[in-house]
């Protein structure tokens, strides 16, 4: 019997959690979806996404909550891995959550950021602004993906 390509449910927050850069998914006020590579943290089974507050992907979430969110990984067919939800996304206050948050991105991310003090001065104003959190509160359905576990026949 062929193995399942699609991964358990623990299976695939593993590989949202250890993925190093995520697709999120808005809608914009016409219906078009705008999907954007975002540095993300992941627990209890929440996406969570930062930035300044004044990026639109912020005031799309605020006019509609439904999103989606995918991770993905391989460079040859055999080798891909995937997980893609769906579900709604709302803007985080709790101080709570919002230290949990920042200290998973510092752990995640800290190395691959550029040094405040090295960035152009535009760019640096950009980030030193009121930034928003969103939590990404997933539906039932997941959809996965791994195709390392097909069975090719030689």
């Amino acid at each position: 019997m062929p193995k399942s390509l699609r991964l358990s449910r623990e299976e695939a927050w593993k590989v949202i959690a250890d993925a190093h850069t995520g697709i999120f998914t808005s809608v914009k006020r016409d219906g078009t979806p705008v999907a954007l590579p975002v540095w993300f943290a992941a627990f209890d089974q929440r996406i969570y996404v930062g930035g300044p507050s004044h990026r639109k992907k912020f005031a799309r979430v605020r006019h509609n909550p439904r999103v989606s969110f995918l991770v993905e990984s391989g460079t040859y067919w055999k080798e891909l891995l995937g997980v893609h939800v769906t579900g709604e996304a709302r803007v985080v206050t709790d101080p709570d959550v919002l230290e949990r948050v920042s200290a998973a991105l510092s752990a995640k991310y800290d190395a691959f950021r550029s040094p405040r003090p090295t960035m152009p001065d535009n760019t640096r104003a950009a980030y030193e602004t009121e930034h928003t959190t969103i939590e990404i509160v997933p539906d039932d359905r997941i959809l996965s993906w791994d195709n390392s576990r097909i069975e090719l026949s030689e």
